[in-house]
C-alpha cells in the first residue's frame, strides 16, 4: 500500500493502469453499434462487393474494344442490351458490343470497362459512339475490391465509426460482439456546491463539475452514472460511494482530494472491505492530489477515482487519469488524450512549468501564413474562461523549467 500523498510519476501510474482487464462481450444492434469498441477482429465472411460491379453510368464494354478512340476517331459498338439494377446480366458481351449499366449494376461476362455516359452518344438506338480509349478496369469494382473472404477488416479494440458500421452493414453483421461499456459514477462534493437549477447564496457555486465529466465520459466510450451532490459528510459520502461500487466499475469523486482537515476522499474509499491504495499524488500540474483506491478483484473490481475540485484542473485530471483506464477496459492501450488530435504549432511566448512537476498548459491556436501560433493561457485552476478560451494543452516535460517563445511545441487539442 501507499503511503499517504506519495508523489508518483504520470508514467508510473499509467504503467499501472495496463494491467487493468477488458470488461466482457455483449452484442448491440447495428444501430447502436457507433461509438462501441469491437470485441473481436473483423473477418471478411466473404469477398465484397463479391460481383464486378459499374462505378459510373455508362456502357459496359470490353476495353479493348476502345484502344485508339478519341474525338477525332471515336470507336463505335453495337449495344446488346440493358443492365437491370439488382439483377444477374443474362447475357455476355463479345467483340464490338457493349450494354448499357447503371452506377451500381452488375456487369455482364466478357465485360473488363465501363464507359462513362458523358464520353459517349447513342447514334441510332443501337450503335454507341464512344471517344475515349478505357484501361482494363476503368470505372470498375471488382469482386473483392473492397475486401477478400478471410481479410482482417477491423482489429478487436477498434472504435466503431460510422464508416465501420458502414462496413458492418455491407457484410451483413446486424449484431457485431463489442465489449460493455465501463460504468462511471460521477459524484460531486463540497458543502458549498450546489445543483445549477438553484441561485448560488453568498459563497456557493454551482455543480460544474458533474456535467462536464459526464460529457467527458461519454466522449471517452464510457456510460456515466450522475450520483448527484453530497455534502462533505463521511456518512454520507461513504453510502454514495457504496452506491456507485455496486453498480458502477469506475466511481469518480471531485473534491475532496487534496491535503487538509476536511478531505474525506481517501478517508471514504479506504474504509471498503479489501481497498488498496494505489495512488495518492501525481507529479504533474494540474492534477497532483489524484487518488486511486482499487476495491475488489476479478469481475467485482472497482475502481475509485478522486478528482481535484477545481473544474480545470479536474477536466484535464480526467484525460490524464480516468481516459487512460476506460481505454484498457475497453480493450485498447492505456493511454492519456487518446481522442486529442494533435497539431503542431509554434510557442508565441514563454511558458513556465511548476517545479518537480509534468505541467499540462492550457493554449489558444491561431492560424498564421506560416503555421499554427500556440498563446499560452494563464489563469488559476478555478477559472472557467481558461478552459473555454483554449483549444487544448501542450506537454511540458518533468525536469523542464519552461519553454522558450518560438519553440516548436505540439497541441493536444481539445476535442
Amino acid at each position: 500500500m501507499k503511503p499517504f500523498f506519495e508523489v508518483q510519476t504520470l508514467e508510473a501510474v499509467h504503467r499501472r493502469m495496463g494491467q487493468l482487464q477488458p470488461l466482457d462481450e455483449e452484442s448491440v444492434h447495428i444501430d447502436r453499434a457507433a461509438g462501441r469498441t469491437l470485441a473481436r477482429d473483423l473477418v471478411a465472411p466473404h469477398d465484397l462487393p463479391g460481383f464486378p460491379r459499374a462505378t459510373m453510368d455508362g456502357y459496359a464494354v470490353r476495353a479493348r474494344d476502345t484502344f485508339g478512340a478519341s474525338e477525332t476517331s471515336p470507336a463505335y459498338l453495337s449495344m446488346v442490351g440493358d443492365v437491370r439494377m439488382g439483377q444477374r446480366p443474362t447475357f455476355a458481351l463479345e467483340a464490338g458490343q457493349c450494354a448499357r449499366v447503371g452506377t451500381g449494376g452488375m456487369l455482364p461476362g466478357g465485360t473488363d470497362a465501363v464507359a462513362m455516359v458523358e464520353h459517349t452518344r447513342l447514334l441510332d438506338g443501337q450503335t454507341v459512339e464512344l471517344t475515349r480509349s478505357l484501361a482494363p478496369g476503368s470505372n470498375v469494382m471488382g469482386p473483392t475490391d473492397d475486401a477478400t473472404r478471410g481479410q482482417l477488416l477491423l482489429p478487436a479494440g477498434q472504435r466503431l465509426r460510422p464508416q465501420d458500421v458502414g462496413l458492418l452493414a455491407a457484410l451483413g453483421v446486424a449484431e457485431p460482439e463489442v465489449l460493455r461499456r465501463p460504468r462511471l459514477g460521477i459524484i460531486s462534493t463540497g458543502d458549498e456546491v450546489v445543483p445549477v437549477e438553484r441561485q448560488p447564496a453568498p459563497g456557493q457555486v454551482r455543480d460544474v463539475n458533474t456535467h462536464t465529466l459526464a460529457c467527458q465520459s461519454t466522449d471517452a466510450g464510457a456510460e456515466p452514472l450522475l450520483l448527484g451532490l453530497v455534502a462533505d459528510d463521511e456518512p454520507a459520502l461513504r453510502s454514495r460511494v457504496r452506491q456507485s461500487v455496486q453498480r458502477c466499475e469506475l466511481t469518480l469523486l471531485s473534491g475532496g482530494s487534496s491535503v487538509g482537515v476536511r478531505d474525506l476522499t481517501r478517508e471514504v474509499f479506504l474504509s471498503f472491505p479489501g481497498a488498496q491504495l494505489l495512488v495518492h499524488g501525481v507529479s504533474v500540474a494540474p492534477g497532483k492530489p489524484f487518488i486511486w483506491v482499487r476495491v475488489g478483484d476479478g469481475a467485482e473490481e472497482r475502481h475509485l477515482l478522486g478528482l481535484p475540485g477545481q473544474v480545470a484542473s479536474c477536466m484535464v485530471a480526467f484525460h490524464l487519469f480516468v481516459e487512460p483506464m476506460v481505454e484498457r477496459l475497453l480493450g485498447r492501450e492505456a493511454r492519456s488524450f487518446v481522442l486529442f488530435p494533435r497539431i503542431e504549432a509554434r510557442l508565441a511566448r514563454n511558458l513556465p512549468a511548476a517545479p518537480g512537476r509534468e505541467t499540462f498548459a492550457r493554449v489558444a491556436l491561431r492560424e498564421e501564413p506560416d503555421g499554427w501560433i500556440a498563446d499560452p493561457v494563464f489563469g488559476k485552476s478555478g477559472l472557467l474562461r481558461t478552459l473555454t478560451a483554449s483549444h487544448g494543452l501542450v506537454r511540458v516535460p518533468l525536469g523542464c523549467e519552461g519553454l522558450d517563445a518560438d519553440d516548436r511545441v505540439t497541441v493536444l487539442r481539445f476535442p
